[in-house]
């Protein structure tokens, strides 16, 4: 009885495991406005977003450089001998991340902060339904109540913010289209993760975002890099943290869970993001925000006891 018991609290120890690592990537993931803001002071919204993926493929590409050149072949194998199929979608991946971020920050442009919030949180029901209509996956009646719930959370949270807010059609289009892009990013990388480290899309990801965004930054803001060290450490963060931590955990637990599944849980980034500005910059928090973190919650609580919420081999 005592083997048992043991045995049954070491599987609970190691099922807790891949929700620790979410966990940590959402928290690093949700410093990501908290350093625009302060890089914005300086760099404009697109420079912002090149020194984050700059910063990200110079330091983590020198790593995996290094790691490649002390360590045995045999320990690097699986990302050798690429097909045509894998080459395609590691160039997806970067095309489909920039064209995410893009449309964001030019939604901005012509609709209100809660209005691109609101609509970007459609993104589980994007890539929900693409996995459905393209790899034929099936959803089950718990997680499709557990999303419904959590996407009714998120939409409880946004509908407080909209109050005086005035949108743009063409502005909620791009957002909305922004969604659709982010969601079909997650589905492509859980379909890499069964072949590739996440340093390697992630790497991916970054260069092509990079090698897109130079000419496009230089021809709008001029300033590329900044001049103070307090922006300086603003993108570092960006690229360390919330790039090289927070996407980089997302991507390692696309291998545990689907990418729907993942989706849905970053539905708390903005309540996440909306308590470190409370801690970091002692802006409000309203009981609404707590109502709708436990709607969400309960939502992910339901979605993730069901087979549909585990990555598929």
């Amino acid at each position: 009885m005592m083997q048992l018991k043991l045995t049954s609290q070491a599987n609970t120890r190691v099922n807790l495991m891949p929700f620790v690592t979410l966990g940590i990537a959402l928290i690093s993931i949700s410093f990501a406005p908290i350093f625009i803001r302060l890089s914005e002071v300086e760099l404009g919204a697109n420079g912002t977003v090149f020194n984050r993926l700059c910063i990200f493929f110079m330091v983590f590409g020198l790593a995996q450089t290094i790691r490649q050149r002390f360590y045995s072949p045999e320990t690097i194998s699986i990302e050798s001998a690429l097909t045509p199929t894998h080459w395609l979608l590691l160039l997806l991946v970067g095309l489909m991340s920039i064209a995410s971020l893009g449309l964001w920050a030019i939604s901005l442009q012509y609709t209100s902060v809660a209005n691109c919030m609101l609509l970007n949180n459609m993104t589980p029901i994007f890539t929900s339904l693409t996995a459905w209509l393209l790899f034929k996956k099936q959803f089950d009646t718990k997680f499709i109540f557990g999303m419904i719930l959590a996407l009714s959370g998120a939409i409880f949270l946004g509908l407080e913010d909209l109050q005086g807010t005035n949108g743009h059609l063409i502005g909620d289009f791009y957002a909305l289209l922004s969604a659709v892009f982010l969601g079909m990013y997650f589905l492509i990388v859980e379909q890499l993760r069964s072949r590739f480290s996440a340093t390697t899309i992630l790497l991916w990801r970054c260069g092509i975002g990079s090698f897109l965004l130079l000419p496009f930054v230089l021809l709008t803001e001029g300033k590329l890099f900044p001049h103070t060290w307090q922006t300086w450490l603003a993108v570092i963060g960006l690229g360390i943290i919330s790039e090289g931590l927070g996407q980089r955990l997302l991507a390692y637990s696309l291998d545990q869970f689907s990418s729907s599944f993942i989706a849905m849980f970053l539905l708390l980034e903005p309540i996440v993001s909306a308590m470190l500005a409370w801690l970091i910059f002692a802006e409000g928090l309203t009981s609404i925000t707590g109502l709708g973190f436990l709607i969400i919650l309960t939502g992910i609580y339901l979605a993730q006891s069901s087979e549909s919420a585990v990555h598929e081999s």
